[in-house]
């Protein structure tokens, strides 16, 4: 008798561990902290120390890498997808008219190879994407980002559908709402991801037709003439180096003075002028206008929300030697 009852306990002890057996299996593909502890200890400690290299060289790669985790994750997944180019039947979402002006894609090889001679076929592309985004926002000034490893690279890109994901810098602020709402980033994570407009540069191309061939009425005037120094004529090469910096003031600081200057109407794009114009998110720009530590909290957290976009894990994708193309075998 006590027999039995010692199996019926053993086998109800099971069944009531089962669920939590099934809960701990469904988690063991997903994203991680320190997912590289054991395989490559050293990997994010590498992928740091080549993101402060190459920003030492070349400053402005600190803000490629914070455009190219926007452009990867936001279409489809943070898979790489982005890092591809055409060659064997791909062809690279770079193409795409919403990539226009993105750079320094060959610096990310130095990253990868670094890796690759440490830890050859270990770390993602994928990673490397949202670990140098995380580490360049801190080179900018802004927030550190604790962020969760283990995304894996796509097999193919989505170059046919970015521009129906990707907004651009003219679309209505309802629509680039629904866009970020759409995986998960709600209305101030919103707001705070387009303060990553306080760095970087604006081309001509996509400035002039708030100033040609009159001005937009939303522009300070005073502003308007100062852009049109930097963009002279109506129709700008789009192969000439023709910009004007989004923040005159701390050009590559990662701050609110964004959207301070959105409150004076200084903002470049469409997008960011409607910031203010918009009643949903206008509150939002006054407090981030207000207090630059609230502005890093909810960047530092809509970030977290787009590196972790539908990750491929586990099987669903590969680790590419070479970010730039698919493995060959």
């Amino acid at each position: 008798m006590m027999a039995i009852k010692s199996h019926h306990c053993c086998f109800s002890f099971i069944f009531l561990l089962l669920p939590l057996l099934l809960q701990l299996h469904s988690v063991k593909g997903d994203l991680q902290l320190n997912y590289y502890a054991q395989s490559c200890p050293n990997a994010e400690e590498i992928i740091k120390q080549q993101v402060i290299k190459l920003y030492n060289k070349h400053g402005n790669t600190a803000v490629s890498w914070v455009r190219n985790l926007f452009h990867d994750c936001m279409v489809k997944s943070c898979d790489a997808s982005l890092l591809l180019e055409t060659v064997n039947g791909i062809e690279s979402e770079q193409k795409s008219d919403r990539s226009f002006g993105m750079r320094n894609f060959k610096y990310v090889k130095t990253i990868k190879d670094a890796l690759e001679q440490e830890c050859p076929r270990t770390v993602s592309c994928a990673d490397i994407v949202s670990l140098s985004a995380r580490d360049g926002i801190v080179l900018l000034g802004g927030p550190r980002i604790e962020m969760k490893t283990g995304r894996k690279d796509s097999k193919r890109s989505y170059l046919s559908e970015v521009e129906n994901i990707i907004p651009n810098h003219n679309d209505s602020m309802e629509l680039v709402l629904s866009r970020f709402q759409s995986i998960g980033i709600d209305t101030q994570g919103i707001v705070a991801l387009l303060g990553a407009h306080s760095v970087g540069r604006v081309h001509c191309v996509n400035l002039v037709h708030r100033l040609y061939p009159t001005v937009d009425p939303t522009l300070d005037p005073d502003h308007a003439e100062y852009l049109k120094g930097r963009c002279p004529t109506p129709d700008p090469d789009p192969e000439a180096v023709l910009y004007s910096r989004n923040d005159r003031e701390t050009p590559m600081i990662l701050d609110n003075t964004y959207y301070k200057n959105l409150l004076k109407h200084k903002g470049l794009l469409v997008i960011d002028q409607q910031l203010t114009s918009d009643p949903t998110t206008s509150p939002f720009v006054e407090k981030m206008a207000a207090d630059n530590g609230y502005f890093h909290d909810q960047f530092a957290r809509a970030v977290l929300l787009l590196s972790e976009n539908n990750p491929l894990t586990g099987d669903e994708g590969e680790v590419r030697k070479d970010c730039r193309y698919v493995n060959s075998e």
